[in-house]
């Protein structure tokens, strides 16, 4: 069976995210986060998202988990 995750992004997330993906100046680890909230929200398995991507499935629970907890701006920080 299929994990999925849901993950909910307003309108304003959802402008940012797509913004960071766009920007060719951004690194990629930045991108890959901001490409995974999206493919989250679209409802897509965790094993997609982790395959669309090029990260592990626990690379996106991570990443899920600190949307959830920090918005977009805890996405661009490293611990």
């Amino acid at each position: 069976m299929a994990q999925t995750v849901s993950v909910i992004v307003g309108s304003e997330d959802r402008a940012r995210l797509a913004e960071i993906i766009g920007d060719r100046n951004r690194s990629l680890k930045h991108t890959q986060r901001a490409n995974i909230i999206l493919l989250s929200a679209k409802r897509l398995p965790v094993l997609e998202v982790a395959r669309r991507v090029g990260v592990s499935r626990p690379a996106v629970w991570r990443w899920q988990r600190r949307y959830a907890e920090q918005g977009v701006d805890g996405l661009m920080r490293d611990k």
